[in-house]
Protein backbone atom coordinates (compact mmCIF):
# COMPACT_ATOMS: atom_id res chain seq x y z
CA UNK A 1 0.00 0.00 0.00
CA UNK A 2 1.31 3.47 -0.90
CA UNK A 3 0.66 6.75 0.92
CA UNK A 4 -3.00 7.73 1.38
CA UNK A 5 -4.12 4.11 1.25
CA UNK A 6 -4.06 3.16 -2.44
CA UNK A 7 -3.54 -0.62 -2.38
CA UNK A 8 -1.05 -2.52 -4.52
CA UNK A 9 -2.66 -5.83 -5.53
CA UNK A 10 -0.31 -8.69 -6.47
CA UNK A 11 -1.88 -10.96 -9.09
CA UNK A 12 0.98 -13.47 -9.29
CA UNK A 13 -1.11 -16.14 -7.50
CA UNK A 14 -4.42 -15.34 -9.25
CA UNK A 15 -4.65 -18.85 -10.79
CA UNK A 16 -5.33 -20.34 -7.35
CA UNK A 17 -9.07 -20.32 -6.44
CA UNK A 18 -8.30 -19.59 -2.79
CA UNK A 19 -5.96 -16.72 -3.64
CA UNK A 20 -8.40 -15.41 -6.24
CA UNK A 21 -11.01 -15.09 -3.52
CA UNK A 22 -8.53 -13.35 -1.20
CA UNK A 23 -7.47 -10.97 -3.99
CA UNK A 24 -11.13 -10.29 -4.72
CA UNK A 25 -11.76 -9.30 -1.12
CA UNK A 26 -8.82 -6.87 -1.28
CA UNK A 27 -10.15 -5.40 -4.52
CA UNK A 28 -13.67 -4.96 -3.20
CA UNK A 29 -12.41 -3.34 0.00
CA UNK A 30 -10.51 -0.78 -2.07
CA UNK A 31 -13.22 -0.02 -4.62
CA UNK A 32 -15.92 0.34 -1.98
CA UNK A 33 -13.98 3.38 -0.77
CA UNK A 34 -11.37 5.11 -2.94
CA UNK A 35 -12.13 3.22 -6.17
CA UNK A 36 -8.45 3.07 -7.27
CA UNK A 37 -5.82 0.34 -6.98
CA UNK A 38 -2.52 -0.74 -8.52
CA UNK A 39 -1.93 -4.21 -9.94
CA UNK A 40 1.47 -5.92 -10.11
CA UNK A 41 2.40 -9.53 -10.80
CA UNK A 42 0.19 -9.44 -13.92
CA UNK A 43 2.76 -11.23 -16.14
CA UNK A 44 2.31 -8.85 -19.09
CA UNK A 45 5.55 -8.75 -21.07
CA UNK A 46 7.29 -5.35 -20.63
CA UNK A 47 8.13 -5.48 -24.33
CA UNK A 48 4.44 -5.05 -25.14
CA UNK A 49 4.12 -1.95 -22.97
CA UNK A 50 7.31 -0.50 -24.44
CA UNK A 51 6.07 -1.11 -27.99
CA UNK A 52 2.75 0.52 -27.16
CA UNK A 53 4.44 3.61 -25.75
CA UNK A 54 6.86 3.76 -28.69
CA UNK A 55 3.96 3.58 -31.15
CA UNK A 56 2.08 6.24 -29.24
CA UNK A 57 5.10 8.54 -29.29
CA UNK A 58 5.54 7.97 -33.03
CA UNK A 59 1.89 8.75 -33.72
CA UNK A 60 1.79 12.00 -31.79
CA UNK A 61 5.04 13.07 -33.48
CA UNK A 62 3.28 13.06 -36.87
CA UNK A 63 2.24 16.31 -38.49
CA UNK A 64 -1.32 17.48 -37.98
CA UNK A 65 -2.09 16.74 -41.64
CA UNK A 66 -0.89 13.17 -41.20
CA UNK A 67 -2.95 12.65 -38.04
CA UNK A 68 -5.94 14.22 -39.75
CA UNK A 69 -6.05 11.27 -42.19
CA UNK A 70 -7.54 9.27 -39.29
CA UNK A 71 -9.61 12.09 -37.76
CA UNK A 72 -12.05 10.93 -35.09
CA UNK A 73 -15.49 9.90 -36.33
CA UNK A 74 -18.95 9.51 -34.82
CA UNK A 75 -18.09 5.99 -33.64
CA UNK A 76 -15.21 7.40 -31.54
CA UNK A 77 -12.42 5.92 -33.65
CA UNK A 78 -9.29 7.80 -34.69
CA UNK A 79 -7.43 10.96 -33.73
CA UNK A 80 -9.03 13.78 -31.75
CA UNK A 81 -7.11 17.03 -31.74
CA UNK A 82 -6.59 19.24 -28.72
CA UNK A 83 -9.63 21.27 -27.69
CA UNK A 84 -12.36 18.69 -28.37
CA UNK A 85 -12.62 17.16 -24.88
CA UNK A 86 -14.64 19.28 -22.50
CA UNK A 87 -15.66 17.21 -19.53
CA UNK A 88 -18.99 17.94 -17.87
CA UNK A 89 -18.74 20.85 -15.45
CA UNK A 90 -15.27 21.97 -16.57
CA UNK A 91 -14.54 25.58 -17.46
CA UNK A 92 -12.47 24.81 -20.55
CA UNK A 93 -11.37 22.03 -22.87
CA UNK A 94 -8.70 19.57 -21.75
CA UNK A 95 -5.14 20.18 -22.91
CA UNK A 96 -4.59 16.84 -24.63
CA UNK A 97 -4.83 14.85 -27.86
CA UNK A 98 -6.31 11.35 -28.06
CA UNK A 99 -6.22 8.42 -30.46
CA UNK A 100 -9.22 6.08 -29.98
CA UNK A 101 -9.62 2.43 -30.98
CA UNK A 102 -11.70 -0.56 -29.95
CA UNK A 103 -12.42 -4.20 -30.71
CA UNK A 104 -11.30 -5.02 -34.23
CA UNK A 105 -14.38 -5.55 -36.44
CA UNK A 106 -15.13 -5.37 -40.16
CA UNK A 107 -17.73 -3.26 -41.92
CA UNK A 108 -19.81 -6.43 -42.35
CA UNK A 109 -19.77 -7.43 -38.69
CA UNK A 110 -23.37 -8.06 -37.53
CA UNK A 111 -23.01 -5.58 -34.68
CA UNK A 112 -21.79 -2.92 -37.10
CA UNK A 113 -24.67 -3.60 -39.48
CA UNK A 114 -27.08 -3.30 -36.53
CA UNK A 115 -25.42 0.03 -35.69
CA UNK A 116 -24.84 -0.92 -32.07
CA UNK A 117 -23.36 2.05 -30.19
CA UNK A 118 -19.55 2.23 -30.16
CA UNK A 119 -19.06 -0.83 -32.38
CA UNK A 120 -17.22 0.23 -35.52
CA UNK A 121 -14.17 -0.56 -37.65
CA UNK A 122 -11.01 1.06 -36.35
CA UNK A 123 -9.04 3.70 -38.18
CA UNK A 124 -5.32 2.91 -38.40
CA UNK A 125 -2.52 5.04 -39.92
CA UNK A 126 -1.15 1.96 -41.69
CA UNK A 127 0.42 3.74 -44.66
CA UNK A 128 2.31 6.14 -42.39
CA UNK A 129 3.13 3.83 -39.46
CA UNK A 130 3.17 0.20 -40.71
CA UNK A 131 3.79 -1.41 -37.28
CA UNK A 132 1.39 0.78 -35.33
CA UNK A 133 -1.71 -1.41 -35.62
CA UNK A 134 0.08 -4.64 -34.69
CA UNK A 135 1.78 -3.10 -31.65
CA UNK A 136 -1.39 -1.51 -30.31
CA UNK A 137 -3.61 -4.55 -30.87
CA UNK A 138 -1.11 -6.96 -29.27
CA UNK A 139 -0.94 -4.74 -26.21
CA UNK A 140 -4.73 -4.34 -26.22
CA UNK A 141 -5.43 -8.08 -26.23
CA UNK A 142 -3.19 -8.70 -23.23
CA UNK A 143 -4.83 -5.89 -21.25
CA UNK A 144 -8.30 -7.19 -22.12
CA UNK A 145 -7.28 -10.58 -20.68
CA UNK A 146 -6.11 -8.79 -17.53
CA UNK A 147 -9.49 -7.09 -17.32
CA UNK A 148 -11.27 -10.44 -17.44
CA UNK A 149 -9.10 -11.73 -14.61
CA UNK A 150 -9.74 -8.64 -12.48
CA UNK A 151 -13.51 -8.81 -12.92
CA UNK A 152 -13.45 -12.49 -12.02
CA UNK A 153 -11.64 -11.58 -8.80
CA UNK A 154 -14.10 -8.77 -8.08
CA UNK A 155 -17.00 -11.19 -8.57
CA UNK A 156 -15.38 -13.58 -6.07
CA UNK A 157 -14.85 -10.68 -3.67
CA UNK A 158 -18.55 -9.84 -3.94
CA UNK A 159 -19.42 -13.51 -3.28
CA UNK A 160 -20.87 -13.76 -6.78
CA UNK A 161 -20.47 -16.28 -9.57
CA UNK A 162 -17.99 -14.86 -12.15
CA UNK A 163 -20.63 -15.59 -14.80
CA UNK A 164 -22.30 -12.37 -13.69
CA UNK A 165 -19.60 -10.62 -15.74
CA UNK A 166 -18.61 -13.28 -18.27
CA UNK A 167 -22.03 -13.49 -19.91
CA UNK A 168 -21.95 -9.73 -20.57
CA UNK A 169 -18.41 -9.82 -22.02
CA UNK A 170 -18.68 -12.17 -25.00
CA UNK A 171 -18.01 -9.24 -27.40
CA UNK A 172 -16.75 -6.48 -25.10
CA UNK A 173 -16.45 -2.89 -26.19
CA UNK A 174 -12.94 -2.64 -24.76
CA UNK A 175 -12.32 0.98 -25.72
CA UNK A 176 -8.67 2.05 -25.86
CA UNK A 177 -6.99 5.45 -25.94
CA UNK A 178 -3.51 6.76 -26.58
CA UNK A 179 -3.36 10.10 -24.76
CA UNK A 180 -0.81 12.86 -25.30
CA UNK A 181 -0.54 15.62 -22.68
CA UNK A 182 1.65 18.62 -23.50
CA UNK A 183 2.96 20.41 -20.40
CA UNK A 184 0.68 22.99 -18.79
CA UNK A 185 1.68 26.10 -16.88
CA UNK A 186 0.63 27.91 -13.72
CA UNK A 187 -1.28 30.31 -15.95
CA UNK A 188 -3.26 27.38 -17.39
CA UNK A 189 -4.17 26.21 -13.91
CA UNK A 190 -5.16 29.73 -12.88
CA UNK A 191 -7.67 29.65 -15.75
CA UNK A 192 -8.95 26.21 -14.67
CA UNK A 193 -7.37 24.64 -17.74
CA UNK A 194 -6.39 21.05 -16.96
CA UNK A 195 -4.58 18.25 -18.75
CA UNK A 196 -7.72 16.31 -17.89
CA UNK A 197 -10.37 18.09 -15.83
CA UNK A 198 -11.91 16.41 -12.78
CA UNK A 199 -14.17 13.60 -13.96
CA UNK A 200 -15.27 10.04 -13.42
CA UNK A 201 -14.83 7.34 -16.08
CA UNK A 202 -17.93 6.21 -17.92
CA UNK A 203 -17.69 2.43 -18.07
CA UNK A 204 -16.94 -0.55 -15.83
CA UNK A 205 -13.17 -0.86 -15.29
CA UNK A 206 -10.26 1.32 -16.45
CA UNK A 207 -6.79 -0.21 -16.79
CA UNK A 208 -4.20 2.53 -17.19
CA UNK A 209 -0.58 2.42 -18.25
CA UNK A 210 1.10 5.72 -17.36
CA UNK A 211 4.60 6.90 -18.11
CA UNK A 212 7.13 7.92 -15.46
CA UNK A 213 6.14 11.61 -15.18
CA UNK A 214 3.13 11.38 -12.87
CA UNK A 215 0.33 13.94 -12.78
CA UNK A 216 -2.66 11.67 -12.12
CA UNK A 217 -4.63 12.55 -8.97
CA UNK A 218 -7.71 11.01 -7.34
CA UNK A 219 -10.10 12.73 -4.99
CA UNK A 220 -10.19 11.01 -1.61
CA UNK A 221 -13.46 10.61 0.28
CA UNK A 222 -12.31 13.43 2.56
CA UNK A 223 -12.15 15.75 -0.46
CA UNK A 224 -8.36 15.86 -0.61
CA UNK A 225 -6.60 15.35 -3.93
CA UNK A 226 -4.04 12.55 -3.64
CA UNK A 227 -1.28 11.72 -6.10
CA UNK A 228 -1.44 8.41 -7.98
CA UNK A 229 2.25 8.16 -8.92
CA UNK A 230 3.66 5.65 -11.39
CA UNK A 231 4.95 2.38 -9.98
CA UNK A 232 7.31 0.63 -12.37
CA UNK A 233 5.78 -2.52 -13.85
CA UNK A 234 2.29 -1.73 -12.57
CA UNK A 235 -1.07 -0.74 -13.98
CA UNK A 236 -3.38 1.64 -12.15
CA UNK A 237 -7.04 0.62 -12.23
CA UNK A 238 -10.25 2.34 -11.26
CA UNK A 239 -13.97 1.74 -11.25
CA UNK A 240 -16.23 3.62 -13.67
CA UNK A 241 -19.78 4.94 -13.48
CA UNK A 242 -21.32 1.88 -15.11
CA UNK A 243 -19.96 -0.54 -12.50
CA UNK A 244 -21.03 1.79 -9.69
CA UNK A 245 -24.52 1.72 -11.20
CA UNK A 246 -24.37 -2.04 -11.82
CA UNK A 247 -23.61 -2.67 -8.14
CA UNK A 248 -26.27 -0.14 -7.09
CA UNK A 249 -23.67 2.21 -5.65
CA UNK A 250 -21.67 -0.30 -3.65
CA UNK A 251 -18.46 0.08 -5.71
CA UNK A 252 -17.29 3.67 -6.20
CA UNK A 253 -16.48 5.56 -9.38
CA UNK A 254 -13.98 8.10 -8.10
CA UNK A 255 -13.35 11.61 -9.41
CA UNK A 256 -9.83 12.05 -10.76
CA UNK A 257 -7.84 14.51 -12.87
CA UNK A 258 -4.50 14.97 -14.63
CA UNK A 259 -2.13 17.91 -14.13
CA UNK A 260 0.94 17.61 -16.32
CA UNK A 261 3.13 20.22 -14.67
CA UNK A 262 6.32 18.24 -15.31
CA UNK A 263 7.46 20.55 -18.09
CA UNK A 264 7.66 17.51 -20.41
CA UNK A 265 5.30 15.70 -22.75
CA UNK A 266 3.30 13.01 -20.92
CA UNK A 267 1.79 9.84 -22.40
CA UNK A 268 -0.77 7.43 -20.99
CA UNK A 269 -2.69 4.47 -22.39
CA UNK A 270 -6.03 3.68 -20.75
CA UNK A 271 -8.14 0.70 -21.80
CA UNK A 272 -11.76 0.87 -20.71
CA UNK A 273 -12.83 -2.74 -20.15
CA UNK A 274 -16.55 -2.49 -20.88
CA UNK A 275 -19.29 -5.03 -21.66
CA UNK A 276 -20.99 -5.90 -24.94
CA UNK A 277 -22.70 -2.86 -26.43
CA UNK A 278 -26.14 -4.50 -26.19
CA UNK A 279 -25.61 -5.97 -22.69
CA UNK A 280 -28.23 -5.04 -20.12
CA UNK A 281 -26.60 -3.71 -16.96
CA UNK A 282 -28.99 -4.50 -14.14
CA UNK A 283 -28.23 -3.94 -10.41
CA UNK A 284 -30.44 -6.91 -9.59
CA UNK A 285 -27.59 -9.10 -10.92
CA UNK A 286 -25.87 -8.43 -7.60
CA UNK A 287 -28.77 -9.39 -5.35
CA UNK A 288 -29.21 -5.99 -3.74
CA UNK A 289 -31.18 -5.79 -0.52
CA UNK A 290 -34.95 -5.61 -0.87
CA UNK A 291 -34.84 -2.50 1.31
CA UNK A 292 -32.68 -0.64 -1.20
CA UNK A 293 -33.88 1.55 -4.02
CA UNK A 294 -32.60 -0.22 -7.13
CA UNK A 295 -31.51 1.74 -10.19
CA UNK A 296 -33.19 0.74 -13.47
CA UNK A 297 -31.26 -1.37 -16.00
CA UNK A 298 -29.48 0.31 -18.92
CA UNK A 299 -27.77 -0.94 -22.07
CA UNK A 300 -24.01 -0.58 -21.83
CA UNK A 301 -23.37 0.93 -25.26
CA UNK A 302 -26.22 3.43 -25.06
CA UNK A 303 -25.16 4.52 -21.58
CA UNK A 304 -21.49 5.07 -22.49
CA UNK A 305 -22.34 6.66 -25.83
CA UNK A 306 -24.60 9.14 -24.07
CA UNK A 307 -21.73 10.09 -21.78
CA UNK A 308 -19.43 10.51 -24.79
CA UNK A 309 -21.84 12.88 -26.49
CA UNK A 310 -21.87 15.12 -23.43
CA UNK A 311 -18.09 15.24 -23.07
CA UNK A 312 -16.56 15.26 -26.57
CA UNK A 313 -17.20 18.28 -28.74
CA UNK A 314 -16.58 16.62 -32.11
CA UNK A 315 -20.04 15.01 -31.98
CA UNK A 316 -21.81 18.36 -32.01
CA UNK A 317 -19.47 19.82 -34.63
CA UNK A 318 -19.83 16.86 -36.98
CA UNK A 319 -23.60 16.94 -36.60
CA UNK A 320 -23.57 20.65 -37.50
CA UNK A 321 -21.56 19.81 -40.63
CA UNK A 322 -23.92 17.00 -41.56
CA UNK A 323 -21.27 14.31 -41.19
Amino acid sequence: MIDDGLPVIDLSSVSSPEDRKAIGKQLVASVETIGFFYVVGHSIDPTLTKNAFDSSREFFSLTEDQKQTVAVNQAQRGWMRKGLTRLEGSASADVKEVFFWGREVSENDPDVLQKLPLVSPNQWPELILPNFKANILEYYQTVMALGSSLLECIACGLDQNPEVFREKYTKPLGRGQLVYYPPISADDLACNSYSAAPHTDFGVLTILLQDSLGGLQARHQNGKWIDVPPIEGSFICNIGDLLERWTNGRLKSTVHRVLNTSGKERLSIPVFFDPNSDAWIDPRDFETSQNESILPPVKAGEYISGKNHRNFLHYARQMEQGL
